[in-house]
């Protein structure tokens, strides 16, 4: 597993589990919650550190930390303390169950998630996901879509991306015309040869055959995608080539996207912040700043309020302005 270097939280030098579990405690105990100490703790400590004061927690008190931070915290702050909680995959694979739960689905988290993941990250999220739920992901994302769309998710699905390696200049070759082909020079589109070849060549093959389709098509193959396919899978087919581009300009987006204009949306705003905090928030918000001039802690500070504020911030890092 790649040790990832690039996140604002890093584990906390001197950390002692105990002594944190006591300050939780003192914090919500009585009448009237202490928010700063909570916020602090959390945001300053990395998710297995968490996980530690977690079972201190309950060695000292008999409680459960999570349980006691729904009942003492309300609203947004509430859900982005709870949410630092969760282990990694079990966030995630949280997140996708209340994507298919109930009426309707949330495409916009499966297609944030499934595209953004790495192989071994995908795997482990089915395996977390059948423990916690007893129920297979992949059967539950197919009783909830159709079409394309289904497909598309299903391949993702699978895990089954070619490993980064050498280079293949003539199938490199071959996967641009073939897209070029399916899309542009086709009455009606080959949905299919778009899902094979986005949803399976390694990353550093896609990046090619994305250069050698400029050259074929004399533009980008996201313009192919937005005029030849539609709905749900041309978002996903989107989303799955700016993750290839990159991961971290992917996010940058959907984080301006979560806080311009009037309102802010709140559950992709904490849902990012959190999943990437330890592994490349500094890196999203370079990008940020190149994409959109002006500097993420800057966009949250104006878009959000109260202690809620506090804790992104915190979990943002530095000002880049």
């Amino acid at each position: 597993m790649a040790k990832y270097t690039r996140g604002t939280v890093k584990d906390f030098p001197g950390f002692d589990a105990k002594a944190d579990a006591e300050t939780l405690r003192k914090a919500m105990k009585g009448l009237g919650t202490s928010e700063e100490p909570i916020i602090k703790i959390l945001t300053g400590r990395s998710n297995a550190q968490r996980q530690e004061i977690a079972v201190a927690f309950k060695t000292l008190y008999g409680r459960d930390l999570v349980d006691d931070l729904k009942s003492e915290l309300t609203g947004k702050l509430e859900t982005l303390m709870v949410s630092l909680m969760r282990p990694a995959r079990l966030y995630d694979a949280h997140e996708l169950k209340h994507a298919i739960k109930g009426a309707g689905t949330n495409e916009k988290v499966l297609n944030e998630i499934l595209a953004s993941r790495t192989p071994a990250e995908i795997q482990k999220i089915k395996q977390v996901y059948q423990e916690a739920y007893e129920a297979c992901l992949e059967d539950h994302i197919i009783s909830d879509t159709s079409g394309c769309y289904q497909r598309m998710l299903v391949v993702l699905l699978q895990a089954g991306r070619d490993p980064d390696g050498q280079i293949n200049e003539s199938l490199v070759e071959k996967d641009a015309q073939e897209l070029f082909r399916a899309g542009e020079l086709k009455w009606g589109t080959d949905e299919e040869k778009f899902i094979t070849i986005l949803g399976t060549r390694s990353i550093s093959h896609l990046r090619k055959v994305f250069d050698k389709y400029m050259t074929i098509a004399g533009f980008q193959i996201e313009e192919t995608i937005d005029r030849e396919t539609s709905g749900e899978l041309e978002k996903l087919l989107l989303a799955v080539v700016k993750c290839v581009r990159s991961v971290p300009a992917y996010f940058a987006e959907l984080l301006f996207n979560a806080v311009k204009g009037a309102g802010t949306d709140d559950d992709t705003l904490i849902r990012i912040i959190v999943t990437r905090s330890e592994i490349d928030l500094l890196d999203i918000r370079q990008a940020f700043r190149r994409d959109f001039a002006k500097s993420l802690y800057h966009a949250i500070q104006k878009d959000t309020s109260g202690d809620y504020r506090k804790g992104l911030l915190l979990l943002c890092g530095g000002e880049d302005d």
